[in-house]
């Protein structure tokens, strides 16, 4: 005589709750990485509010005077152009990625350019210590 039991204990595993964590890590890479630059080297200057903006198109000034649009380095004179193509027909975020050391001159000078464009125009800096 065979006898069963009327409760039999499930085996499978629910796999739900993995998937659930493994899609909030992927979010939260994919906004982390868009903070990440990987352009020209600059020593930004300090400030006392530094905080994190989505960067839509980013300008570097080096301290050797190399200019770079959404790392594309590229010549002084091109960098109008390229964020013109960039900005078309819109009102974009445009942060300027500009070394310490550099003229003033220089940051004025993007900075006109991009306000000129109707693109809201943010200096990156890093906290001060």
């Amino acid at each position: 005589m065979a006898l069963q039991s009327k409760h039999k204990v499930e085996t499978a595993f629910s796999m739900s709750s993995m998937t659930d964590i493994i899609f909030l890590l992927l979010i939260f890479f994919m906004l982390t990485s868009s903070f990440i630059t990987f352009g020209l080297p600059v020593n930004l200057p300090s400030s006392e509010t530094a905080e994190i903006v989505m960067q839509e198109v980013t300008v570097s000034v080096s301290k050797d005077l190399r200019f770079s649009v959404n790392d594309k380095v590229m010549p002084r004179e091109e960098v109008r152009e390229a964020l013109s193509s960039l900005l078309a027909g819109k009102k974009g975020q445009v942060v300027l990625h500009i070394d310490k050391d550099v003229p003033v001159e220089y940051l004025v000078e993007i900075g006109g350019i991009a306000a000129a464009l109707e693109a809201n125009v943010t200096i990156a800096t890093k906290p001060f210590k």
